[in-house]
């Protein structure tokens, strides 16, 4: 085998590996003592001077299955994808995870004045306002 050979099979299974982790990334399964395992959806965290936005990756998921949960040590959103094909239905490949998803987002809340949340695109979008303290 030349060498040229060895490298292309060698990068083509490195490739496959990566591309394996990071689905077994995005379907990866947590579990708490006294709840169900669930999956966590990816989120951002993005700050400015005057407020913090969230964004929770849901595509698929109706408004009416997630809740938000403002908590002191920040705020958790959980939500559940249902399966979109009937039992009879022949499957071909399911990439999408499905079932139940939960986040916690660790925040400053007591410095933090939240606005209602926003489904946007697929993205629960959570923004906090920045309370200003009064000089002292």
């Amino acid at each position: 085998m030349r060498s040229r050979d060895l490298m292309s099979w060698m990068w083509g299974d490195a490739l496959s590996l990566l591309e394996q982790a990071e689905r077994l990334h995005c379907q990866f399964f947590r579990s708490t003592p006294a709840r169900a395992p669930c999956l966590e959806p990816p989120v951002d965290v993005v700050e400015s001077e005057d407020a913090m936005i969230v964004y929770v990756a849901l595509p698929g998921v109706p408004a009416a299955a997630i809740v938000v949960a403002f908590e002191p040590g920040g705020v958790t959103v959980a939500a559940e994808r249902r399966f979109p094909a009937s039992r009879a239905a022949h499957i071909h490949r399911i990439e999408i995870p499905y079932g139940r998803f939960e986040r916690h987002i660790p925040l400053p809340l007591h410095i933090l004045e939240p606005a209602p949340p926003e489904l946007t695109d697929g993205c629960l979008v959570l923004t906090f306002r920045k309370v200003r303290e009064a000089p002292r």
